[in-house]
């Protein structure tokens, strides 16, 4: 699909209806617009994102989720949208439509899709979404609607773009080398939940998970009364267990929307307390606060750290049994590779025995039993000492206990070798770093607070009783979500356990029943779609870790800087890592990466993504040059941009992140071209340019 047009009516810097054409051509799959800092061209990027997905643009990118925080909640950041000269000229409504065409749905086909999102400041208690499939509301699309959302949000998300994928199509350039700096186990796993749906690994387990629940219904007809009764239990806790982690969320995300509202309170009584008090300037206070908000998210990252190693606390206390276990595990190993070895001795012992039966046929007089018997032992154990003399010997009454799988045993294994090797020290340092930052912050509260008027007067004692009271409401809140969060923690867990028991269950009630027609298909269909999946996992990974490395080896001017990619994803699939490896096999730090290479490492990696999904949607980058040495600036233009999408819309400044020859190699490649024209402090419009004349017509607009 392409995006024809786009239409911003009344949206903040865009004062009336401005439309923009961006229908790409044969060849020529890239629109520039371009404008002055301040002009619109970030609101232009943000306004799209609104559009498809309104109150969850926040989960889309980091810079939305903390703009709306800073401005007292959802409501406060997208009700105050309204341009400043319609507001005074009466309007209330504004609005923002993106026109889709070429789109292939199998479900609704259609030639056009046009989503509108709108908001009325005055009848609005929330903003509108309106889906029209060739010109007309679609019956399919409503009948998505649920108790918690509209058809036309589903639509978006399920048909038009997952917004877990979206940061890989709308992102700033300049902020995407993010993706190299993940660290804490909270974004891998959100950047896991992204890849994962991107590369379509998703769709199959909910296919397969689907399929197994159908399967329980003939379980239940074929178990004996106790299991069936198990496994109906089973189910119901499962089913509870979701009920109640998403009304827990949807707790914690009313009190997430009440804390930044009341924090928002508290610092504008904080800003007067301190203008009061003539002690600090809003300017030193807005940097102190700018301080406070880096060192509250290093903290948070510092906290989920530490949470997962006081998860690992437990392990370490247990640590005589769980080496118990590490030694019954290697045992285990060692007797499935002896029974294999022996099984492979008693197969040659076999071929030799049955050569030499061969042989005793020629040979003129009868060897004795004892003999025979004799020549058969030796040779049962010269084979095994002289073929597989390094597999050791277990008892013959060894059992194994666990069965854990290769993947399991390793994971096990990196779990005791972290505790042994490198826990007390990470603990050490994350704990230190953690008392450095709350004493960095505490220090900043205090200068703060000093700075605040120290008077008696009523007027100052309403504004500190008031702030008083919204801190200690913010604090309650914080712990409020605090509990939820370790609540919803607690009933994961749980299903997880859950989980493994309806599998054990399932099996169990498999070897013994009967299965019927209907049965066998649905089980045979479940053991292909096993296969599938663990097949299209290892050729996802594969093919991710040649694009990434073909990508960066096109985008590096560093040639052979980067040799080998891994791509690990684990047996849930629910968490993928990537290692970056040198020459000499060595793991490269992505923190020690310059910002330019970063900025590289992430492009191959959006471009990866992009080529391994079999999602067509426009990519848009904003400040697309920035951080770009010449010849990465030329590969970026030549390699990436060209051929990241079908269509792709790039909103460089002008002579600054895009030069003039940097230009020239991409106008090729342009279908469409605008500048972004402010002709007012309050009112920006577009004015479309072709590309042979755009540097021209920009000198020309902004010769005053």
């Amino acid at each position: 699909m392409f995006i024809k047009e786009i239409e911003l009516n009344n949206f903040r810097i865009y004062k009336g209806k401005n439309k923009i054409d961006l229908s790409p051509e044969i060849d020529k799959n890239i629109a520039l617009v371009s404008g002055k800092n301040g002009f619109g061209k970030t609101t232009f990027l943000m306004s799209l994102v609104w559009c498809l997905y309104g109150k969850q643009m926040q989960n889309v990118d980091e810079l939305y989720l903390k703009e709306i925080a800073d401005k007292g909640g959802y409501g406060k950041y997208i009700g105050n949208s309204l341009n400043r000269l319609a507001n005074v000229e009466g309007e209330t409504k504004f609005s923002v439509s993106v026109t889709f065409n070429d789109v292939k749905i199998q479900e609704i086909p259609c030639k056009e899709i046009k989503i509108t999102r709108s908001f009325d400041t005055v009848t609005s208690t929330s903003d509108k979404v309106e889906v029209l499939v060739d010109g007309f509301e679609n019956e399919l699309i409503l009948d998505l609607t649920t108790d918690g959302q509209q058809g036309e949000e589903i639509f978006i998300r399920d048909y038009i773009l997952p917004i877990e994928i979206a940061k890989f199509f709308f992102f700033d350039a300049e902020k995407i080398v993010a993706l190299a700096e993940i660290n804490s186990p909270e974004q891998r796993r959100l950047l896991s939940k992204a890849y994962t749906e991107v590369l379509g690994i998703k769709k199959y387990e909910d296919l397969k998970e689907q399929l197994e629940n159908i399967q329980d219904d003939y379980r239940k007809k074929s178990a004996k009364p106790q299991e069936k009764t198990e496994l109906n239990s089973i189910i119901a806790d499962i089913d509870n267990a979701d009920i109640e982690i998403e009304s827990i969320e949807k707790e914690v995300s009313q009190l997430d929307e009440e804390k930044i509202e009341k924090a928002n309170a508290s610092n504008d009584i904080q800003r007067k307390l301190i203008t009061e008090g003539n002690k600090m300037t809003l300017e030193q206070l807005n940097k102190l606060k700018d301080e406070e908000i880096v060192l509250n998210e290093t903290m948070s990252r510092l906290q989920d750290d530490l949470k997962e190693l006081f998860d690992l606390i437990p392990f370490g206390l247990a640590g005589e049994t769980l080496m118990e276990v590490s030694t019954q595990l290697g045992n285990e190993k060692d007797f499935r590779d002896s029974k294999f070895i022996q099984d492979d001795v008693d197969s040659k012992t076999k071929n030799i025995l049955d050569d030499l039966e061969e042989k005793k046929r020629d040979f003129p007089t009868v060897i004795p039993t004892d003999i025979r018997n004799f020549y058969e032992k030796q040779i049962s154990a010269l084979v095994k000492k002289h073929f597989f003399s390094d597999t050791p010997e277990l008892p013959n009454n060894f059992k194994p206990l666990h069965d854990f799988s290769d993947t399991e045993t390793n994971e096990f294994n990196t779990l005791v070798n972290t505790l042994k090797h490198s826990f007390k020290s990470t603990f050490t340092s994350l704990n230190d770093e953690y008392l450095r930052t709350k004493n960095a912050i505490d220090g900043i509260r205090r200068k703060i607070r000093d700075a605040e008027k120290d008077a008696e007067d009523e007027h100052i004692a309403v504004l500190r009783a008031e702030k008083e009271k919204l801190d200690s409401r913010v604090l309650t809140i914080e712990l409020e979500i605090r509990d939820l969060k370790e609540k919803i923690g607690t009933f994961k867990n749980n299903k997880k356990t859950l989980k493994q028991r309806q599998e054990e269950l399932r099996k169990k009630i498999d070897n013994s029943r009967k299965y019927s027609d209907k049965d066998a298909k649905a089980q045979e269909i479940i053991n292909k779609l096993k296969i599938f999946i663990k097949s299209f996992k290892e050729e996802k990974k594969k093919s991710l870790e040649e694009n990434i490395l073909r990508e960066l080896n096109i985008l590096l001017h560093k040639k052979d800087f980067i040799k080998n990619v891994t791509v690990d994803i684990n047996q849930a699939g629910d968490d993928v890592d990537i290692s970056l490896y040198n020459a000499r096999k060595e793991k490269i730090d992505k923190g020690s990466l310059s910002m330019g290479e970063r900025q590289m490492y992430a492009s191959a990696l959006l471009k990866a993504l992009v080529d391994e999904s079999d999602i067509e949607f426009p990519v848009f980058i904003d400040s697309p040059m920035q951080k770009f040495d010449a010849d990465h600036a030329q590969n970026v233009i030549k390699e990436f941009y060209p051929n990241v999408s079908k269509q792709v819309v790039l909103f460089p400044l002008l002579h600054k992140e895009l030069t003039v020859s940097e230009f020239n190699l991409l106008k090729p490649k342009m279908s469409k071209a605008y500048l972004i024209h402010n002709y007012s402090t309050d009112a920006s419009e577009f004015i479309e340019a072709t590309p042979d004349n755009l540097l021209n017509k920009y000198d020309e607009i902004n010769a005053d």
